[in-house]
């Protein structure tokens, strides 16, 4: 892997979206927006305290796994991969370069996103800088999965169909609906191999300041988002199917 051909990749990806403003939008304010609508719905109760945590980090990470998939499949579709794969660049540099380009959009998102739920009055007992980090690594976890999730699509349409079947699963079993320790048995041991459960996890502890479990699940989603990463660079062809 080349530092320069990385770093490239990253600054030509964060051009192209900064000249299409409704991809920003989507990244930096429709999940601002939907935190706050939540915290209007739930006003003058404690629910917003109760939800508000799995939201900050189902957001980023919804928003980034569809931006990142349609993005990607993009590139895919117009040849830009094909003609880059003919280069000098390697796979794991146009990987990192990915990643690393979604990935600073992430911090973005994530920082805003975490500084509205908490001005809207979201009660965390933990450092408000470790909710940060846990919502830019629940969007980084996105991220990955969107770079993977876009081999599978053929279409633009298509990526944007992969959510139900790699989100929705997560969203029902990942203890926003019900509390995942309640869930049936089989329910309960699926919900703790899928990514966004600990991600969830990972936030509710901050919210409490708890400790407990933290390195368990800090664990999984990291070891998701390096697996994901690798799937994506595997994916990757010199000639467009």
């Amino acid at each position: 892997m080349s530092a320069a051909a990385t770093v490239a990749t990253a600054v030509r990806v964060l051009q192209q979206v900064r000249h299409d403003p409704r991809t920003v939008g989507l990244v930096v304010v429709v999940p601002s927006v939907l935190v706050a609508l939540l915290a209007w719905v739930y006003r003058g109760t404690d629910v917003f305290d109760r939800v508000g945590p799995a939201m900050v980090a189902l957001f980023p990470f919804v928003v980034m796994f569809v931006v990142t998939s349609v993005t990607t499949l993009r590139e895919r579709q117009t040849g830009t991969l094909e003609r880059l794969m003919t280069t000098p660049l390697g796979r794991g540099d146009l990987v990192a370069g990915y990643a690393i380009a979604f990935g600073l959009l992430a911090v973005v998102q994530a920082v805003v996103v975490t500084l509205v739920a908490l001005a809207l009055g979201l009660d965390v007992a933990g450092p408000p800088v470790a909710l940060v980090g846990v919502a830019v690594l629940d969007a980084v976890l996105g991220t990955a999965l969107g770079l993977a999730g876009s081999a599978f699509a053929a279409t633009e349409l298509q990526a944007v169909q992969l959510m139900p079947a790699f989100v929705l699963p997560q969203v029902l079993l990942c203890g926003l609906l019900r509390p995942r320790e309640d869930l049936p048995d089989v329910l309960r041991e699926l919900s703790s191999l899928l990514p966004l459960s600990h991600a969830v996890d990972l936030m509710s502890a901050v919210t409490v300041a708890s400790t407990d479990g933290v390195a368990g699940s800090l664990l999984v989603v990291v070891g998701y988002v390096g697996a994901a990463l690798v799937a994506g660079a595997l994916t990757l062809r010199r000639r467009t199917p």
